[in-house]
């Protein structure tokens, strides 16, 4: 389950884009506004970190959005740019909202144990990006990068992997 813990929790991605100003991005893409994609919508900008079609589908409560609705729209919402897709290494696709015109970069530390995942703010050098796309002969370069280990609640009863 993806529970963001007190002194991880990263406030500044929770309303950084106002409900309208996300339903307008879907006019402008000349999509309907439904109700779905706006419960949806509102679900993911009110969550700090990347949430499953599962858990998107449990935080709507009464909303009549079924989960086969969720991954519809999702794809969708990932098409048009609104959403960023992540993998952790679990088969459970997460997404986040995509900050502004462009996406805010950062990465994440997962835990393995609870699925519990933490924004990491920092980042490579831009120099060392360049240096690899320099090297290789690679243009357009960008990067992901995800850190997995075990949190604080579940180091007590995890057994240590390498």
């Amino acid at each position: 389950m993806n529970k963001p813990c007190a002194q991880h929790a990263h406030p500044h991605r929770l309303v950084q884009q106002s409900l309208s100003d996300l339903t307008q991005k879907l006019r402008d893409g000349d999509r309907k506004i439904t109700g779905p994609r706006q419960a949806i919508l509102d679900v993911l900008r009110r969550h700090a970190n990347p949430l499953t079609n599962k858990e998107i589908h449990a935080a709507l409560g009464k909303e009549d959005c079924d989960l086969a609705t969720i991954y519809r729209n999702m794809h969708t919402l990932e098409s048009m740019g609104l959403v960023k897709r992540y993998d952790f290494g679990d088969g459970a696709a997460r997404f986040e909202l995509v900050e502004g015109e462009t996406d805010h970069h950062h990465h994440h530390l997962v835990c393995r144990v609870c699925q519990t995942v933490v924004e990491v703010e920092g980042c490579f050098p831009a120099e060392l990006e360049s240096a690899l796309a320099t090297r290789h002969a690679f243009t357009e370069v960008s990067h992901r990068l995800e850190f997995f280990g075990v949190c604080p609640r579940c180091r007590t009863d995890a057994p240590t992997t390498a």
